[in-house]
């Protein structure tokens, strides 16, 4: 039985297998299109108009997350929370900020309870 149902998933993965495209594949390719010139590039062009345009742009992507979150309507909360993916990333490489530094920090709080993490921070 065990051996019908490890076949039924292989077969299963081969036809519809997650997409291995991740957050890290995400953040090199912003760091690719920095490095380009700016007029094929998004990213590039989000960039030369500095950090704070940035900053602008991803928090107009969170809000549109937020009001797709709201709307209860999966598939534009999907499709804005990967805007706000893309627009985050951007905005670390604009102030210089490796997402490995952000994963750090992640990874310093999960040593402790979120209560215990949020109170050890000034204002907790």
């Amino acid at each position: 039985m065990a051996a019908v149902a490890k076949s039924v998933a292989k077969r299963v993965f081969r036809v519809s297998p997650m997409p291995r495209f991740t957050i890290h594949d995400l953040a090199e390719t912003i760091d690719a299109r920095a490095a380009s010139g700016g007029e094929a590039s998004y990213t590039r062009k989000l960039l030369d108009k500095g950090p704070e345009h940035c900053a602008k742009k991803f928090g107009e992507e969170a809000v549109e997350t937020v009001i797709a979150a709201i709307e209860n309507d999966r598939a534009h909360l999907i499709a804005e929370s990967a805007d706000l993916l893309y627009h985050f990333l951007v905005l670390l490489k604009a102030r210089g900020i490796k997402l490995e530094e952000v994963e750090a920090a992640l990874d310093k709080r999960t040593s402790m309870s979120g209560l215990e993490e949020k109170a050890s921070r000034k204002g907790g």
